[in-house]
């Protein structure tokens, strides 16, 4: 086994294979970049080599610098993580050459399964199930228009050395095709450093499940169940579970020994992807594999028992593979929660700043539960535009689906996370979402259930009366600080259009509030104003929220709603209506950057008519490029910036006026 292995990664995955790796016993080096010299998974490893500066492209990518480092500090194996170069054949190559390890498979299985053209002709050949398409390269836009034709829309179109969503784009029409094409291109171009692209048919109402596998350099091979990875957004996955709700014993068993086929086609060493499309009628489609570990990799180990990493370092070490298929038992039920830095509330746009607060939920496990969170980052820690959104993994292990459900729901309600737009609001929306909780899912999920994006969270009136209640709650906490032996009137309770009013009761710590029309609430809590959590017994149910006071009551998020209760005597309350409303500036003739990135291009110039929908620029955050568009008819007053400037969000591109 090693002595010390070097992880050329960054963010949670680098801290996750640090955590085995001094479990086994092996020393640590990190790597990092400038923005990262403060980081996490610095302050983790044993030891730590600065290698660049902060756009990948100046150090993770950088494979030279990471086999210089390997040689400084003695490094004998490289784990890349995913993403960077985890999948890069040169550098798995150069790791050879230099005589270090690559924790990973041989540079060809790599090479011919990082290749989704080639990879699809290798994976038809193994007599695995591929779905229709064109694989060969298309030239430009109006090639890419005549094979979608041919094919019949909807199309997927894809980057050939693609991966986490960039270089992806479905098209149901000729426009759709021709702006997927340059838009794929230029991002795979952009991430990938290699723009090839090709076509396939986009299978609707889809599932999107992989199968994980391992094999040794002895000949060996096992799968270890599926993940179901459906619910994703811009064709990121959002939310995991393992196993998945739609397959039966059969199809699983048929899934898993064609991923094994196709892994022992290619020499396959290492854990690694096979990952299928899968329609309504449990026909299952090949479309790609990922030789590398996964984002979602966790659930996997939560119901296998299994520790992924620890197996890609014994066999990278040349150790036979422990298990065999017949000692692969899936027990249980797993779920991952994806925290992103993302503002739902803005259409998933990233999201850049410092974290005021980080305090997720504390990990735990017994017979009957199990929460565990995979992250990179700390409170006062900094989320910057170089790299990916993720924050961190929570997951949830419990014996079966729905209860892991709830103790993933319990844990989103605790994660406390402030300073950034973040993605824990829609999280514990879906969750608790009845097509959700039934496992009613396809790839569209998010799109069919939030058509219109989303705005939040509509609770029912009940439980808007027991939230009403904390903030009262929280109101008369502040009240007894102030006044020690003061009685609180009585006082109502407002949001939206609801009103409450009630008498308060406090005897040996319990409070008591008491309604004409309603039976009385009886409420326990700890909560000082200091918490930025309250967990309440509210009537015998225990509910956390996101709980802070404001100058009229308090304001909490629970479940994907963001309330802002008014807490004042019921004689301010009756004139409350006469406080005049404060109008939102008028925005409708500028066009605002969405997110801090930087402008890739500007497609209009000044004194232009735009039409409803015509693009006007295109800003690209996170290596996700974003296109911007016209929401009216208007005339270009001006211009505010050129292509290649890096805004800051909400900052002015062009200002219209009447055409």
């Amino acid at each position: 086994m090693f002595s010390k292995i070097l992880i050329a990664n960054r963010g949670e995955i680098a801290c996750r294979v640090i955590k085995t790796a001094r479990e086994m016993g092996i020393a640590t080096v990190a790597v990092y970049s400038d923005a990262d010299r403060e980081a996490l998974h610095v302050k983790m490893a044993d030891e730590a080599v600065h290698i660049g500066g902060s756009p990948a492209s100046e150090s993770y990518l950088l494979g030279d610098r990471i086999l210089k480092a390997c040689a400084e500090t003695g490094a004998e194996a490289v784990h890349p993580g995913y993403g960077f170069l985890s999948e890069n054949t040169r550098f798995a190559e150069a790791c050879a050459k230099a005589g270090v390890t690559f924790i990973g498979p041989p540079p060809g299985a790599i090479a011919d399964m990082g290749d989704k053209i080639t990879s699809k002709k290798i994976a038809a050949e193994a007599g695995v199930s591929t779905v229709p398409g064109y694989m060969g390269l298309i030239a430009d836009a109006d090639e890419a228009v005549r094979i979608a034709n041919e094919i019949g829309y909807p199309v997927m179109i894809k980057a050939s050395a693609g991966g986490g969503g960039k270089g992806m784009r479905i098209a149901w029409d000729d426009e759709e095709a021709r702006e997927g094409f340059e838009r794929s291109k230029s991002e795979a171009a952009s991430s990938f450093g290699d723009d090839r692209i090709f076509i396939e048919k986009f299978v609707t109402n889809p599932r999107h499940i992989e199968i994980q596998v391992l094999a040794d350099g002895h000949g060996n091979a096992v799968y270890l169940g599926e993940r179901e990875c459906s619910i994703q957004r811009r064709n990121q996955k959002v939310i995991e579970e393992a196993p998945s709700p739609f397959l039966d014993e059969a199809t699983r068993k048929a899934m898993g020994e064609q991923a094994v086929a196709l892994a022992q086609a290619v020499d396959y060493q290492s854990a690694g992807t096979v990952e299928f499309i899968v329609d309504g009628d449990k026909n299952f489609y090949f479309l790609e594999m990922n030789t590398r570990l996964q984002v979602e990799h966790p659930v996997t180990e939560l119901i296998t028992g299994l520790d992924l990493v620890e197996l890609m370092l014994r066999v990278a070490a040349g150790e036979k593979l422990p298990v065999t298929q017949a000692d692969v038992k899936l027990n249980g039920w797993a779920i991952e929660s994806r925290i992103y830095a993302e503002d739902p509330y803005r259409n998933f746009l990233p999201s850049t700043g410092r974290l005021t607060r980080y305090r997720p939920p504390a990990e735990m496990a017994s017979g009957t539960e199990i929460v565990r969170n995979d992250t990179g980052v700390f409170e006062g820690g900094e989320i910057s535009t170089f790299y990916d959104p993720m924050i961190a993994k929570l997951c949830s292990w419990a014996p079966d689906r729905i209860a892991a459900i709830d103790v993933m729901q319990k844990a989103l309600d605790g994660f406390e996370l402030e300073g950034i737009g973040h993605n824990v609001p829609f999280l514990q929306a879906v969750m608790s979402q009845a097509r959700f909780r039934d496992g009613a899912l396809t790839t569209g999920y998010i799109a069919e259930e939030f058509p219109d994006g989303f705005s939040g969270v509509e609770h029912d009136p009940e439980s808007l009366r027991k939230l009403g209640a904390m903030a009262l709650a929280a109101v008369h906490q502040r009240q007894r600080r102030a006044h020690t032996n003061a009685d609180l009137p009585e006082m109502a309770v407002m949001v939206g259009d609801a009103r409450w009013d009630y008498a308060v009761e406090e005897e040996a710590g319990k409070l008591t509030l008491f309604h004409d029309d309603h039976e009385p609430i009886i409420l326990r809590t700890g909560w000082t104003p200091v918490d930025a959590t309250m967990t309440a017994i509210v009537n015998d149910e225990e509910i956390t929220a996101r709980l802070s006071l404001t100058t009229s009551g308090a304001r909490i998020r629970w479940r994907g709603a963001d309330l802002a209760f008014k807490v004042v005597p019921v004689h301010i309350a009756d004139l409350w209506h006469l406080m005049p409303v404060k109008a939102p500036p008028d925005l409708s003739k500028l066009l605002l950057c969405p997110m801090p990135g930087q402008v890739v291009r500007i497609d209009v110039a000044e004194g232009d008519v735009v039409e409803d929908g015509q693009v006007l620029a295109i800003v690209e955050a996170m290596k996700m490029e974003n296109v911007l568009r016209a929401e009216k008819r208007a005339r270009v007053a001006s211009i505010k910036c050129e292509a290649g400037a890096i805004l800051a969000v909400d900052e002015v591109i062009m200002e219209f006026e009447a055409p």
